[in-house]
């Protein structure tokens, strides 16, 4: 298991991944790339941004496994835990619960709902008057919901400096590419029409990611992460069926033996 509460490594994001794939081939369960594309940024949100009664909010719910991952390295959620993934009666399944882990508020994963609960969230922090701060990360996909333009739109005009929204930018949904299914691209000239900081940045850039969730809070900010669905096993790299597929005993072997010689 990970160190907790400190910089994050390579090897932390390797052991990361490794306890990712795991989990998904015990429990014979796909949508692995969109949870690799989103993994990276999920994990230095968790362990080196969020604080105190911060929130996150996975409005791209099908990438649950991420979030279980990461919550199991910060010793949230133990092993035992994970071995119930997507099995009878657990807590752990396909799309975060509507209750049962503190970490996760709301139920999410039918597409284009989560950006409008953090928003709401968000302003009942401000109408506090504190500084809490609430983080969404959506797909790109959902960006071709309506509802998630709205949410936007009510965002911007409630001027909700306490909430970053990032976009796992892989450029792939359940029926092939995003730009073949609704093209809106790029989707960040579409977005930077809105009184919003925009940043366009490489997803599995540590780095690049720590910077920008430190950056201005005097706007709205939208963080695009310009990721890699299956990012880190390259026969997943970019490729649409791991939308979908669950990994076989030999991939999931090939794919282990990759990330530990990375």
């Amino acid at each position: 298991m990970m160190a907790t509460n400190n910089r994050l490594t390579a090897e932390d994001f390797s052991a990361a991944r490794k306890r990712l794939l795991q989990m998904h081939f015990d429990s014979g369960v796909g949508h692995i790339g969109g949870n690799l594309s989103a993994l990276d940024a999920m994990l230095i949100i968790f362990h080196e941004y969020l604080s105190g009664e911060d929130k996150f909010i996975l409005s791209k719910g099908h990438s649950a496994g991420a979030l279980y991952t990461t919550l199991w390295s910060l010793r949230r959620l133990q092993d035992h835990d994970l071995e119930l993934f997507h099995k009878d009666n657990t807590l752990l399944a396909g799309h975060p619960p509507a209750k049962g882990i503190a970490d996760i508020p709301f139920a999410t994963g039918s597409l284009g709902h989560g950006l409008s609960l953090a928003a709401g969230t968000a302003l009942a922090f401000k109408l506090k008057g504190n500084d809490t701060q609430v983080v969404c990360l959506t797909s790109d996909g959902e960006w071709q919901e309506g509802s998630t333009w709205e949410a936007l739109i009510f965002a911007c005009h409630h001027r909700l400096f306490n909430l970053t929204v990032l976009v796992d930018h892989n450029e792939l949904q359940g029926f092939g590419s995003t730009s073949d299914v609704a093209s809106m691209s790029p989707l960040w000239d579409r977005l930077k029409g809105f009184d919003v900081n925009l940043q366009i940045i490489d997803g599995h850039d540590a780095d690049a990611i720590r910077a920008a969730l430190e950056g201005e809070r005097q706007r709205l900010r939208i963080i695009v992460l310009r990721t890699v669905k299956g990012h880190g096993v390259s026969f997943m790299e970019n490729r649409m069926e791991w939308h979908y597929l669950p990994l076989t005993e030999d991939q999931y072997r090939k794919a282990i033996e990759e990330l530990e010689l990375k």
